[in-house]
């Protein structure tokens, strides 16, 4: 036994039955001790119903507008500046949003499918309850965004700027980004569910419960930032060369 010579072997000590009942990460029956694991917790996300909705064009949409239960769709929204605008229990189908201004915008209970936008621009924004489904969209500049129980399926996004935005229950599902930035963000109950990622970059992020196992990418930038995230045996592999020279290893 290394480190063992000389020193006598330490006793462990016993622990009454009540404490171990009070501790909540042990599990007492059938006369056996286990400590449960916690493990990765998953994005809480509740389901969006929209009903009665109202159709509109959006043609009289301006900065500041508050919309409640109304639908686009084959809407062009490119260039409109919609800075502040708020939109709740909405629909957007096929809607074009090329270089709207949406900064400080808020979205609540919105169901999302099929957006266009080589560059959506809503920093400072608020997303709740949004369901974002078969989009495309080129740069996504979301920095400094709350976004809380937000869903993309199956959407191609180019690159995705979410530095020092507030990320919590957020699924990411069947999607493919070139570029994901959550440099500065505090990320909560993330998954990334079959995702391909070419570049992902977490330096200075604050991470807790950030489940990657299904994914994959490319590059990693901030290595340390990584920390709170959940990766599989693969990905750790894979991780092994970015490790060994953030901690100075030599491996021969």
């Amino acid at each position: 036994m290394v480190g063992a010579r000389g020193r006598g072997v330490p006793r462990l000590r016993e622990i009454p039955d009540q404490d171990l009942a009070r501790d909540p990460r042990v599990r007492v029956g059938a006369g056996a001790l286990t400590r449960r694991r916690a493990g990765t917790a998953h994005p809480l996300l509740d389901p969006v119903t929209l009903d009665d909705l109202v159709d509109d064009s959006g043609a009289l949409l301006h900065a500041g507008d508050s919309r409640d239960g109304e639908r686009y769709t084959d809407a062009d929204f490119d260039g409109l500046d919609l800075t502040g605008a708020t939109f709740r229990e909405c629909e957007f189908a096929r809607v074009s949003f090329t270089e709207t201004k949406l900064r400080g915008a808020t979205f609540a209970e919105c169901l999302v499918s099929e957006l266009r936008a080589p560059v959506f621009s809503a920093p400072f924004s608020r997303w709740r309850d949004v369901r974002v489904d078969r989009s495309r969209l080129g740069s996504v500049e979301i920095y400094e965004a709350e976004l809380r129980g937000v869903s993309l399926d199956g959407c191609k996004l180019d690159f995705v700027n979410l530095r020092n935005a507030s990320v919590t229950d957020v699924l990411l599902a069947n999607c493919v980004i070139e570029e994901l930035d959550l440099g500065g963000a505090t990320v909560q109950r993330l998954e990334l569910q079959n995702c391909r990622i070419g570049v992902l970059d977490v330096a200075g992020a604050r991470l807790k419960d950030v489940d990657l196992r299904s994914s994959e990418f490319s590059t990693l930038h901030g290595l340390e930032g990584l920390r709170g995230a959940t990766i599989d045996d693969g990905q750790l592999s894979l991780l092994a060369p970015l490790l060994a020279d953030h901690l100075g290893l030599v491996v021969e």
